[in-house]
C-alpha cells in the first residue's frame, strides 16, 4: 500500500515542476524579446539605462545621408531639431521606401560612442499618403467616377468603404 501513496504525490511534484520550468521560460523569453519606444530626444537623456535597453527610436531620414554599404546603410535620423547617427546591420538590406525624408524605424541598442545600431529597420515613404496637388483637406485626392445609369424600375446597388480618421 505505500507504493499507492507515493505515485500520485511522485506525479504532483513532477507536474508542479513541469510547471514552474515552463513559467520561468515563458517569463525569461518575453523579457529578451522586449523593446522600448524612445524618442530621439528620450534616448539621449537616459543615461546608462540607455546602454543596456533594447530600443525602438523613429524620426525622419535627413536628406543627403544615407551611406549604403552592402546590405546596410549609414544615415541619420531627425526628430524635433535632435539628430541621431544610426548604423543599420541587419539579415535584410532596408526596404525600398528607406529614401531621403522617409518615416523610419530603426529597432537595436544605443552604442556608447553615440550612435545607435540597428539591427531592423522601417521605412515609411510620407509622399505615398500625401494627397494629390490641388485637393481640399478633407477632400477625396481624385474625384469619384460618375454612377453609371441604372435602368427603369431597377435600384442601383453602392459599396461604400469608411477609411479610418487621421
Amino acid at each position: 500500500m505505500a507504493s499507492n501513496t507515493k505515485k500520485p504525490t511522485s506525479i504532483i511534484v513532477a507536474s508542479t515542476i513541469i510547471v514552474a520550468v515552463v513559467v520561468w521560460l515563458a517569463f525569461a523569453a518575453a523579457g529578451d524579446n522586449k523593446s522600448y519606444y524612445v524618442t530621439i530626444s528620450e534616448l539621449q537623456g537616459m543615461g546608462n539605462k540607455a546602454y543596456t535597453r533594447h530600443l525602438r527610436v523613429a524620426g525622419n531620414v535627413q536628406p543627403g545621408s544615407i551611406q549604403r554599404s552592402g546590405g546596410g546603410a549609414h544615415f541619420i535620423l531627425l526628430e524635433q531639431g535632435k539628430i541621431l547617427p544610426v548604423v543599420y546591420q541587419g539579415v535584410e538590406p532596408p526596404p525600398d521606401t528607406f529614401k531621403d525624408d522617409a518615416q523610419a524605424l530603426a529597432i537595436g541598442t544605443y552604442g556608447r560612442d553615440g550612435v545607435f545600431h540597428a539591427t531592423q529597420l522601417q521605412a515609411k515613404c510620407a509622399s505615398k499618403y500625401a494627397p494629390a496637388p490641388g485637393a481640399r483637406p478633407g477632400q477625396p485626392a481624385t474625384p469619384a467616377p460618375a454612377a453609371a445609369p441604372t435602368p427603369a424600375g431597377a435600384t442601383a446597388k453602392t459599396a461604400s468603404i469608411e477609411l479610418p480618421p487621421r
